[in-house]
């Protein structure tokens, strides 16, 4: 029989042990992410990592991917349906997607240099705050200079 102090020592040496482990896997998985993705954790929570490239928040409909895909030989442009925030001009570079269309912030993006609205009727409008910067037509891109804090699809 194990004595009731003794089980409750046990327990806390058990608990103490798994929250060290699992620390240790978490900032070995940390650590392994890309540093485009790392930001977007660090600004935008609630993300789940998909894989090295890849990062999703379900609740928001959102998904962030890193420019190594394109690199890998996927388009780095816009995918039809949806729309888009890019780190870069003429559709390059990290890539933020909704499928909805509404007001979204970009919080998870360093800078928005390019959007884009790959839908048939919506246009997009890179925004500082409630400032339209530029507005992309339905199924076009526009660069974008300024610091832009959210898109709003129309």
């Amino acid at each position: 029989m194990i004595r009731p102090w003794f089980r409750s020592r046990l327990f806390s040496v058990v608990a103490g042990a798994a929250i060290i482990i699992g620390a240790s896997t978490t900032s070995a998985a940390a650590a392994s992410v890309d540093p485009a993705i790392a930001y977007a954790l660090a600004h935008e929570p609630g993300g789940i990592v998909v894989d090295e490239a890849t990062v999703v928040w379900p609740h928001l409909g959102m998904e962030l991917t890193v420019s190594s895909v394109a690199a890998r030989g996927l388009s780095s442009k816009c995918p039809t349906g949806l729309i888009c925030a890019f780190g870069g001009h003429n559709e390059t570079g990290t890539r933020l997607t909704w499928a909805t269309c509404a007001v979204h912030s970009t919080a998870a993006l360093p800078n928005v240099l390019s959007v884009a609205g790959a839908r048939s009727v919506n246009s997009v409008q890179a925004r500082n705050a409630t400032t339209v910067l530029a507005t992309a037509g339905a199924g076009n891109y526009v660069n974008v200079y300024g610091t832009v804090t959210n898109v709003r699809c129309l």
